[in-house]
């Protein structure tokens, strides 16, 4: 609630303790307004003010005014993404995850009482923890793959940005240069063009690096994170040809948030605090950081490229099929870092010599990886999500003009599939090129070389290039697949709801089959007689054809599908397979049971054609992962299209999130003797 002008006074004539709360989750919905909610209730319950605000889906919500935070007196995050934290200066704050205000409000209000007072300009000073930390818990793994990720989402623009400049420049301004490889000419309109995009490209790796140091350090480790990431990529400050790539900018990027950390837990007088976060823990952690990697890091780099150089330079004589496959692993393996660079300038020096096949070989591989990924994208869209489909998509085009960094933000995420699904395909075009002789006069690759004429072989250039990619793609699919069902626990021989070949019959074990499609489309999407006239329950999205009151399943995976197929009776499900897959996609980020024996999985996905909502209840209760380690047994299930218009769904979702805290409202969900009882408590929903 919104605090008055004139500080409250309890019974006593005591001021009335005045607190704030932010609470947000990156993925779901419900954790947001659920954390609110009990902590609302806490408040209440101990005679506190509290005023909360929501960062759902929706936006935010009930925004916490300049004077609300004047006149506050501690200010609790849960969240378990990035809340901005400078708005809160001189004031004590505690950080923890959404999970920690749904499960434990008492004692975070009472912690709250002394939190460390929040430094002006520092997102993480005072001691509070990251807020995309996920709070308490200290999963370490958790936070590096937050981490990870943080960085990727920024990369991806960069990447798309400057790589379809580079493409278009060089396919509309340029032409082959047997010195210069594909040129376009000075003070040119393209030139200017291509030149954006190679700042876009350049600026890649920094952004990479800093917003993973960013979401493990905050602020203060943006800095280090992007300066590290630069050096990283810049060999001559370390005496090399070629830079780190990504791979270093990935490593800067974790070192410079943990060694942030790290300073942040060292006792500083008073008067030096408020400068911390501005200036003494970015020179410190910056200087660190960048003389580490200049001179314990940078120099081994710098030995591997010149080795591997001369170590290439001894196989000219070797098997073309073997040197081949040995150049297209080392030009996938990093994608512009020292092992890439290595093998292309190793082709490029070649060409001077009159030696024109090595560089064929590295002009068939060029290509395989941004392509292969791209396909990918499209064969098994399933395994994606939409960011990454439309990155692919863009891959594909820059693979067309060899930039193969368009398959950066694809092994910056997966790297441990995709990477040696690169390599694969990479040795397989090397390797084909290799055996047919290809040649290449220009130092570059991809397709564009040989629409420009400077390829020799061109028909076996395009198989070795076509290969590669498939293989790639096909590896990486199979190498993905095989990650979810390790993930999953699913049986190696069994069906597993992602890509080609998942089953309409379901996974073992499961109680309730979703039915088959032929039975989908029979099904009416009109409700039953005398429905229509009755008022309408969450916006009509929930009706009597959705609500179950005896849900048969035993488990998480056998609910959920039985829950897809009770929603596909009112005919708005196109795919119950895949509304599945998507909705076991969502429990694998975070889990839906949300504690007090109340569950809501939910899913975004073009399987349905317009908003739907269904309820179930079991009576023994389903492990769910919940937060306080109770079996759900009410159990809600959401699912909306892609481009569903408009958040009013979302509002629902919030509504019904805040009404479920109701012990009164939940004992009556429970009491309800049939669906038009279970339809007539649900209406309370306002």
């Amino acid at each position: 609630m919104t605090s008055p002008a004139d500080p409250p006074t309890g019974a006593s004539g005591q001021k009335r303790l005045r607190l704030l709360a932010v609470t947000a989750c990156p993925t779901g919905i419900a954790h947001t307004y659920m954390a609110a909610e009990k902590l609302q209730q806490a408040a209440d319950r101990l005679g506190i003010d509290m005023k909360v605000e929501t960062q759902g889906s929706i936006g935010a919500e009930n925004v916490l005014s300049d004077n609300d935070v004047k006149q506050a007196d501690g200010i609790i995050i849960a969240a378990d993404k990035d809340v901005d934290r400078d708005r809160f200066a001189g004031k004590r704050v505690l950080s923890v995850g959404v999970s920690e205000g749904i499960s434990r409000p008492e004692q975070l209000i009472e912690q709250v009482r002394t939190a460390p007072v929040q430094g002006g300009g520092d997102a993480g000073s005072g001691g509070t923890a990251p807020a995309g930390g996920g709070g308490g818990g200290g999963r370490e793994r958790s936070v590096a793959y937050k981490a990870l990720m943080n960085g990727v989402s920024y990369m991806i623009p960069f990447v798309v940005v400057g790589g379809l400049l580079i493409a278009i420049s060089l396919s509309l301004g340029g032409h082959t240069d047997p010195k210069g490889g594909l040129v376009i000419p000075d003070d040119s309109f393209w030139m200017h063009v291509n030149q954006i995009g190679v700042i876009g490209f350049t600026l890649m790796v920094p952004i990479l690096s800093g917003y993973i140091a960013y979401a493990i350090g905050d602020r203060p480790a943006l800095v280090p994170g992007m300066i590290g990431g630069w050096i990283a990529n810049t060999g001559e400050l370390y005496d090399s040809k070629a830079g780190a790539g990504f791979i270093g900018a990935i490593v800067t990027g974790f070192l410079a948030g943990y060694l942030v950390l790290w300073i942040k837990k060292v006792k500083v007088p008073k008067f030096v605090q408020p400068i911390m976060p501005i200036i003494v823990i970015p020179i410190l952690a910056t200087s660190a950081l960048g003389l580490f990697f200049i001179y314990v890091i940078g120099k081994p780099i710098a030995w591997v490229f010149e080795h591997l150089t001369d170590w290439l330079s001894g196989m000219t004589g070797t098997s073309a099929i073997l040197l081949g496959a040995i150049l297209g692993l080392m030009i996938a393996f990093d994608m512009g870092g020292p092992v890439n660079k290595t093998a292309f300038l190793f082709g490029a020096g070649l060409i001077a010599t009159g030696n024109q096949t090595v560089m064929g070989m590295c002009a068939a591989a060029i290509p395989v990886m941004p392509l292969g990924q791209g396909l990918a994208t499209l064969i098994r869209k399933r395994l994606y999500s939409e960011q990454e489909r439309e990155t692919g998509l863009a891959a594909l085009f820059m693979g067309l003009f060899g930039i193969s960094e368009g398959a950066i933000p694809f092994a910056a995420a997966r790297p441990a599939q995709v990477i040696p699904a690169n390599m694969l395909g990479g040795a397989v075009a090397g390797a084909i090129a290799g055996l047919a002789s290809v040649k290449d006069a220009v130092p570059h690759g991809g397709p564009i070389v040989a629409v420009l004429g400077a390829v020799g072989g061109v028909p076996m250039f395009f198989v070795a290039v076509a290969a590669g990619t498939v293989v790639t793609a096909l590896a990486t699919v199979s190498l993905v697949d095989l990650s979810e069902r390790r993930r999953r626990g699913v049986p190696v021989g069994e069906p597993v709801l992602v890509g080609v070949g998942a089953g309409a019959a379901g996974a073992a074990g499961t109680a309730v089959a979703a039915r088959p499609r032929a039975q989908e489309s029979a099904v009416p999407a009109t409700p039953p007689a005398g429905e229509a006239a009755a008022p309408e329950v969450l916006s009509g999205y929930l009706t009597r054809q959705t609500v179950e009151v005896r849900l048969a399943a035993r488990d998480k995976e056998a609910a959920i599908r039985e829950m897809a197929g009770l929603l596909a009776r009112t005919g708005k499900v196109t795919d119950v397979e895949e509304l599945v897959r998507v909705a076991l996609a969502r429990e694998a980020q975070g889990t839906t049971g949300l504690g007090e024996e109340i569950a809501i999985p939910h899913a975004k996905t073009d399987a349905v054609t317009s908003p739907v909502v269904g309820f179930a209840r079991s009576a023994e209760g389903i492990e769910w992962g919940s937060l306080d380690g109770t079996k759900a047994k009410l159990i809600f299930m959401i699912s909306v299209p892609e481009a569903a218009a408009g958040d009013e769904h979302l509002r629902i979702l919030a509504m019904l999130s805040r009404k479920l805290m109701d012990e009164g409202f939940r004992g009556r969900l429970v009491a309800a003797a049939d669906e038009a009882a279970v339809l007539e408590v649900l209406r309370e929903v306002q």
